[in-house]
């Protein structure tokens, strides 16, 4: 059993620290919308009234939130994480954030003779649900590994990839991918469809054929049936393919399948979809193609 902290409790985040819970930690919790607790705290989360008091009472606290602006507004400031930070403490974000963000951060936090790793996760709610979420870590690899056993009771396999700012590099790599591989089957989806075979059944062709990566698997039924609420949205895909083409300019690296996802995420913004899961990438593409739901 461990003491630790989680702030954002949102979607994934909480999902988290329930898992957290459920493996006997006692945690205490925050997020700028005390509601979203509620659950948490019936099921015995404490509550720290600031991002800084869960640090002050946390062994190891735990951050995963929206972008690299919401990360600054949790850290900083007198009632941030780094205030409440003291010798031999740990900062885990789990957030997907930019990595030269993430290294600043952890070089403030080394200040305070306290350690942060960056450990984002792959995986949707479906994934987090069954157990099958996996961790990327970066930071001192003698940290990780006092932390670890803490990453295998969210998820089965926590890998360490190098130092502070490289899992959330990862991180985002991974994800570039996501988007391109929904964009690709929509494509093709679309294609089949409108040659005259139904969207259902092209749909259960694709998602049994050697195409059907494990994220198509749980997310590719949603171009039939959109879930009631987003399991990643537009806004939260866009923010990491931005990342990701920033992080390729910087390296040299061109993202050509990046860069096309991102403007027909664009497209679903102009459109009313922001809010939607990012699997609307089919209803753009269907309304481009001159179908109608």
């Amino acid at each position: 059993m461990s003491n630790l902290g989680y702030i954002g409790l949102g979607t994934m985040g909480g999902r988290v620290a329930k898992r957290l819970l459920a493996a006997g930690h006692s945690i205490i919790g925050y997020d700028l919308i005390k509601s979203k607790a509620d659950w948490l705290l019936e099921a015995d989360m404490k509550w720290g009234d600031s991002p800084r008091e869960v640090a002050e009472k946390a062994d190891v606290t735990f951050s995963m939130v929206t972008n690299t602006n919401a990360v600054l507004a949790l850290t900083g400031g007198p009632d941030g994480v780094l205030a409440g930070l003291t010798p031999g403490k740990i900062y885990v974000d789990m957030s997907t954030i930019s990595p030269a963000v993430s290294r600043d951060i952890a070089k403030q936090v080394a200040a305070k003779d306290a350690f942060m790793l960056d450990s984002p996760v792959s995986g949707s709610v479906e994934t987090l649900e069954a157990g099958k979420l996996t961790l990327m870590v970066g930071g001192d690899e003698a940290i990780f590994e006092k932390v670890k056993p803490i990453l295998l009771d969210i998820g089965p396999k926590a890998t360490y990839v190098g130092a502070n700012g490289l899992a959330v590099t990862m991180k985002i790599a991974t994800n570039l991918s996501l988007g391109a591989q929904m964009l690709a089957f929509c494509e093709a989806l679309l294609l089949a469809e409108k040659s005259g075979i139904k969207r259902e059944v092209a749909a259960e062709v694709l998602l049994n054929s050697v195409i059907a990566s494990p994220m198509l698997k749980y997310r590719g039924p949603f171009v039939l049936k959109m879930p009631d609420e987003a399991w990643f949205n537009v806004n939260m895909m866009q923010k990491d393919l931005n990342l990701a083409l920033e992080l390729g300019r910087q390296v040299n690296v061109p993202l050509p399948t990046t860069a096309v996802t991102n403007e027909i995420l664009t497209a679903a913004r102009g459109m009313g979809y922001v809010e939607e899961d990012y699997a609307v990438i089919f209803k753009v593409l269907a309304q481009m193609s001159g179908l109608e739901e």
